[in-house]
């Protein structure tokens, strides 16, 4: 099943916002669009999770993937405008230890 992704660009930033649900039925196609844009060189992404109401642990997988594919070319993945809901299954599993998080995008884009 696919996934709605909204991309834009701010500066050299890439920004993906996924829409509605992050789960086992759309991880798959969720990544080939991180993985996409990351074999064709992007070095800083942002996953904007302002439109986004679920994600599920193959959700995360997704997200840990390309935090360390990025990581291991010196770019960075930062998480921002997460619900609160989303932010504990962030902490409960310890990803916000893995992956910054911030509260908007604008402090995002601080990181870089």
């Amino acid at each position: 099943m696919n996934i709605e992704v909204v991309e834009e660009r701010d500066n050299d930033v890439l920004v993906l916002l996924p829409v509605d649900r992050l789960d086992s039925t759309n991880a798959r196609a969720f990544e080939s669009i991180v993985m996409d844009h990351i074999s064709k060189g992007e070095q800083r992404m942002i996953v904007d999770f302002s439109r986004l109401n679920f994600i599920s642990s193959s959700g995360l997988r997704v997200l840990l993937i390309a935090a360390k594919k990025l990581s291991a070319t010196q770019g960075k993945l930062v998480l921002c405008d997460m619900q609160e809901h989303i932010h504990e299954v962030f902490m409960i599993s310890g990803f916000d230890q893995l992956i910054p998080i911030h509260e908007s995008r604008k402090a995002s884009m601080n990181v870089f």
